[in-house]
This record gives C-alpha cells, sequence and structure tokens, in this order.
C-alpha cells in the first residue's frame, strides 16, 4: 500500500522543492537556492504558511519588487550556468504580471526559473476577487495567462493533486539543456490551501545532473569534412558553450586547429580576451578584428549559439557567398538556422568529438598569422577608446577603462543589460574567466542591472561584482539596491548619467530622425530635472559618491573596496560619443517617406545595406 503524508498542495510544493538536489563541483547541493516572495491576499496564507515550515531547509528571500526579484533569479540562474536555479512566488494580478518581463528574460535567454503565482478562486464562489481580471467571454482566464507565452512549461492547478504531475514535469523542463527555460505553475489561492494525501515517494531526494547529449554520427562526419576543407573557418561561440561548461574544450579546440574564436554578448568570457586566437566580440557590436574574420569565412563553427541579428549582423555580416555553417547546438531549432549544417550535441561533448577526429588537421598558418595581426590593431584601437581623459563629460568607453583597470579581473563579474553600455563593454571590457562578463542581452531588459548584479552575487558570493548600468535603467528599477544591503550582498555599482536615452538618441539620429523624446532635454518638460542619485542610493543604504573626473572614478572605486555594502559611484558622461573603431550594420527600418531630408539620406543608405543580407 502507497505511504502517504496529509499536506495542502502549497506544503507539497515546498517538501518537494527542498528534496531536488544536484551536484556541484563533486557535491551534492540543492539544486533550489531559495525562494523569492512578496507576499499578498493570494498566496501568504498558502505559500507563506508553507514557506515558513520549510525555512531551514529552503530559505525565503524577500525583496522590493516582484520583477526585480525575479531578474535577480534569472541572474543567479545565468551566473551558475543553469546548474542551479531559485523559484518566485507572488500575490495574484499585479504582483503575479509584475514577473511577467523577468520571464520573457529567461525564456529569450534560455534559463531555468520557476515562477510560482498566486491565482483566483478555483471555486469560483467569491469572484471576482481582489485584484482579479474578469473576461467576459471565457471564464477560465485569469492574468497568469501572460505567463502562456513567455513559459516553456504553464499550469494552472485547480486540484491539489494536479501539483504531483506538474512539479515533475517543471523539473524535467527546469534540468533539460533543450527545452530549459522558465516554468509557470499557477496556484489558485484556494488550492494552495487545500489539503491531500500525497504519496511519500514525491518528497523522496532525487539528484539531478546536467545531460550532455552527443552527435549523430552522421551529422559528426559531416561537420568534419566541412571543417577539412576550410581554408578560413572562424568560430562562433555563443552563451551554450557556457551553459555546457565547455571553456576548456572550446580553447583546446582553437588552439590544436589554429581557428580564431569570436563571441557573442551571452558568449563572451568562453575563451579568455588575453588569448591569441580570441578576437573577441562579433557582428553590430564586434571588433574589428572577429568581423573580417566573420565577413571572409568560408566555415563558420557555430557553438551554442541562437544567431540573433546583433550576432550576423542582421545577416549581412557573412560576405563570402561559398559559406558554410555548422550550428553546433543542444537544440535542433538553433542547430539548424540559416541553413546551417545541423551537429546537434552538448557542445562540450561535441567540442571533444570534433577534436579527436580531426587529429592533427590545422587551419592554413595564414589564419593563425591574420589572427595576429587583426588583434593587435584591434586592442590599439581599443587602448584608445578606453584611455584616461581630463574631459568634463568622459564617454562610456572611457568609464569603462577606468573600471577595467581599477575592478577589472579574474575576481570580477562585470553585470549589464540594456543602453549603449552593452555595446561598448562587448567590444571593450575584457574578461578573463568563464562567466566574468554577465550581459543580459537577448531581451536586453532595461532595469535588470542592479537586482541581475544581486542574483550574481549570490551564485557567487566571492567575486566582486560590478553593475555598469545608465541612468535610464536605474530610474527603471532601483529597488534591488536596497535589497542588497538588507541582504549583506555587496555589490559596486557604476552609475553613468548621460541625462536620457542616449544610446537611442544616437540610433534616432543615424536614420534621420529628429532630437525628440530620448534625451531629457530633448523632451516635452516644464521643469528640467534635476536626480541626485548619490542622495538616492544612499537613502537606499549604499555608500554612495559623485565624481566628476576619470582619476576621481578610479579612486572611488579603489576606495570602495574597504565599504561593508553596496558602493554606488555616479559619473556625469556624454551621451554622443561612442566608439568609432569596430561594429557593423544593423537592420533598423528608416520610413520610406519624410518630410525630413535627413530620413531620405538615411532610408537610401538603408536600402543599399539590405542588398548584403543573406536570405535563407
Amino acid at each position: 500500500m502507497t505511504k502517504t503524508i496529509r499536506l495542502t498542495m502549497a506544503q507539497a510544493v515546498t517538501h518537494f522543492l527542498k528534496a531536488q538536489m544536484t551536484v556541484v563541483d563533486g557535491r551534492k547541493t540543492p539544486i533550489f537556492a531559495g525562494v523569492w516572495a512578496i507576499f499578498g491576499h493570494g498566496n501568504v496564507a498558502g505559500m507563506g504558511e508553507a514557506l515558513h515550515q520549510v525555512r531551514d531547509e529552503l530559505p525565503t528571500l524577500r525583496a522590493h519588487n516582484e520583477q526585480g526579484m525575479a531578474h535577480a533569479a534569472v541572474s543567479f540562474a545565468k551566473a551558475s550556468f543553469r546548474s542551479r536555479f531559485m523559484a518566485c512566488t507572488t500575490s495574484i494580478g499585479p504582483g503575479a504580471l509584475n514577473m511577467v518581463t523577468a520571464a520573457g528574460v529567461a525564456h529569450v535567454n534560455r534559463l531555468p526559473v520557476l515562477f510560482l503565482p498566486g491565482d483566483v478562486f478555483a471555486n469560483r464562489i467569491p469572484d471576482p476577487v481582489l485584484q482579479q481580471i474578469e473576461d467576459f467571454g471565457d471564464g477560465t482566464v485569469s492574468v497568469n495567462d501572460a505567463f502562456r507565452c513567455v513559459s516553456r512549461y504553464f499550469d494552472r492547478i485547480t486540484r491539489p493533486e494536479q501539483i504531483i504531475p506538474a512539479l515533475k514535469r517543471a523539473m524535467q523542463v527546469l534540468t533539460d539543456p533543450v527545452d530549459c527555460g522558465p516554468v509557470t505553475l499557477s496556484l489558485c489561492q484556494d488550492v494552495q490551501a487545500e489539503a491531500y494525501d500525497y504519496p511519500q515517494s514525491l518528497f523522496a531526494e532525487k539528484v539531478w545532473t546536467l545531460r550532455r547529449p552527443r552527435p549523430d554520427s552522421d551529422e559528426l562526419a559531416a561537420a568534419i569534412a566541412t571543417l577539412r576543407q576550410a581554408e578560413k573557418p572562424l568560430i562562433l561561440a555563443g552563451g551554450g558553450v557556457l551553459y555546457s561548461q565547455a571553456s576548456d574544450e572550446l580553447q583546446a579546440f582553437a588552439a590544436a586547429h589554429g581557428i580564431p574564436v569570436a563571441v557573442t554578448q551571452a558568449g563572451k568570457s568562453a575563451i579568455s580576451d588575453t588569448h591569441p586566437l580570441a578576437m573577441g566580440a562579433i557582428g553590430v557590436t564586434g571588433t574589428s578584428a572577429a568581423n573580417a574574420f566573420a565577413e571572409e569565412a568560408d566555415v563558420i563553427l557555430a557553438v551554442g549559439t541562437r544567431m540573433q541579428d546583433f550576432t550576423t549582423g542582421s545577416w549581412a555580416l557573412f560576405k563570402n557567398e561559398s559559406l558554410r555553417m555548422i550550428g553546433l547546438n543542444t537544440t535542433a531549432f538553433d542547430a539548424a538556422k540559416h541553413d546551417s549544417q545541423p551537429l546537434v550535441s552538448d557542445a562540450r561533448e561535441g567540442l571533444r568529438l570534433l577534436t579527436e577526429a580531426l587529429g592533427g588537421w590545422k587551419a592554413p598558418a595564414a589564419v593563425a598569422e591574420a589572427a595576429a595581426t587583426r588583434k593587435a590593431e584591434w586592442m590599439e584601437a581599443a587602448g584608445r577608446a578606453t584611455a584616461a581623459t581630463n574631459a568634463a563629460l568622459p564617454s562610456d568607453a572611457q568609464v569603462i577603462g577606468a573600471v577595467q583597470r581599477t575592478i577589472g579581473g579574474e575576481n570580477s563579474v562585470l553585470v549589464c543589460a540594456a543602453g549603449g553600455l552593452p555595446g561598448e563593454l562587448h567590444k571593450l571590457w575584457q574578461a578573463v574567466k568563464p562567466g566574468g562578463y554577465h550581459m543580459e542581452y537577448g531581451f536586453s531588459c532595461m532595469g535588470y542591472e542592479i537586482a541581475g548584479g544581486l542574483g550574481v552575487k549570490l551564485a557567487r558570493p566571492e567575486a566582486d561584482v560590478v553593475v555598469m548600468v545608465g541612468d535610464g535603467s536605474y530610474m527603471m528599477m532601483n529597488s534591488e539596491l536596497s535589497t542588497s544591503v538588507m541582504l549583506g550582498q555587496k555589490l559596486t555599482i557604476v552609475v553613468l548619467d548621460n541625462r536620457g536615452y542616449g544610446c537611442i538618441n544616437r540610433l534616432q539620429m543615424a536614420t534621420g530622425g529628429a532630437n525628440f523624446n530620448n534625451l531629457l532635454q530633448d523632451a516635452a518638460l516644464e521643469r528640467m530635472p534635476d536626480i541626485d542619485f548619490r542622495a538616492h542610493a544612499e537613502s537606499m543604504g549604499a555608500v554612495a559618491v559623485k565624481v566628476s573626473s576619470i582619476a576621481e572614478l578610479e579612486k572611488a572605486i579603489g576606495d570602495s573596496r574597504a565599504n561593508d555594502r553596496t558602493s554606488v559611484i555616479v559619473i556625469d558622461t556624454d551621451p554622443l560619443i561612442t566608439t568609432e573603431a569596430g561594429g557593423h550594420w544593423w537592420d533598423v527600418a528608416v520610413p520610406e517617406v519624410s518630410p525630413r531630408a535627413e530620413v531620405g539620406t538615411a532610408r537610401a543608405a538603408y536600402e543599399a545595406a539590405r542588398k548584403a543580407q543573406r536570405i535563407g
């Protein structure tokens, strides 16, 4: 006879979560590092009571904003290379909807997070309850249906026993390298409190390990044959290399066969930027070295990348008409993009097998020679862009240089997400250790930065976590700055204030538009804001200072090392200066008709550039 234990549905959830384990560095550890919770009427009685019972085994963390805590959970999973993750619970209504943006971040970046939003009453007797929307044509709809398009798996629990298969399916998705992404279990608030006789086996400890699928023999043979014919090969490394923890194999493969490596935003740090074959960033925000190889490549081995438009220069970067691409990816959907030869495999296993099969084959010596020359030329250009300056308003690149010189290194993790900084950092930041560069550029979500830094610090408490954030993103979400202080998780936050959305202002100008509604000075205002970011950060509990030069910035970063909590350093920057070296065209549609001559000129250039796009 099956042994059972009587629990509420919410208690079943928490007891199940604490029993799920994994192995990290040879040690068994809980796969759920904790649960972020902001309680409301839709989860405080059910999930709140259940979490309190297991608080010593499954930590509950309190945040200030539901989107912020969900970003922290996303960044924790990313910084953990998907080996561990977190859950998030909220009430119904706005609390739940606040997490949808973060679910989009997790979905785009293929990151595991378990969302547990409260939902309406399954029995419907008290309907409509506080915060419940009503669909006039569908009685089953709630706001949580918004999670469906940004969840890899979605389920609404309307009976307590339904949680049994739902939790099992959730774990399969969260730990699957192919299907990996956010899971939403929408928990009806009355059902959270209902009891059921659950089988004790549901709460038995289970250890989850990383699945490493090996390639099909025919696909492997085809990839080997294509590589052997390459005269100008290039490796394109994406985030899948880091998720697979295949950095050593990537570096060994490149060195053994003399192939240069370019990196996507998600893949940056998969190979040290100090490696002689590391050409740095590719695409729209790429280095001159990486993009030169991309333009002429006849074979590209794309490892663990979904080939988004910033990577491919909107599919106009690759100029060689004879180009063949090999898509080494755990996901067939990504492996076959744009007629690539698919090599469906775990990155580490695939690279190992390719290395073994290729044996002593190497790319022509001219490739390595070109790599040395191009890398040297790029590093010289990057050095000029990041050099210290006495300018009243330094550029983003000059601020990056100061941060790199003072706190960049093997023990640092650089965190950023949106605006102009990602483009500059992708090109200019020197990442030396896997995971040392943490950029959310799949969804490019403004407001991720500070909360993301908190998640990284929770995943890597020994690291110096440095968050670089513009004033626009800071204003969108800064509440988890206070959470970092409250939890004793020290961050170093550099706020670059260019008084508006400088990146989009530059894009507006580049497409012929008038300066309008991006910089504060160009918006409809009764009064120009004068925001004191230093005072605001200080009021949130941080140690804060404003500096007026690059020299002062470097000193302030050095001084911040002695601080016992999160430190914020504010500096004014120029909204118009960007690094001219490197980069590539990006497909941003320009109006065909406009009274502005500048738009007409931009449209003509746009139409000319589109002719280089590969279609297929």
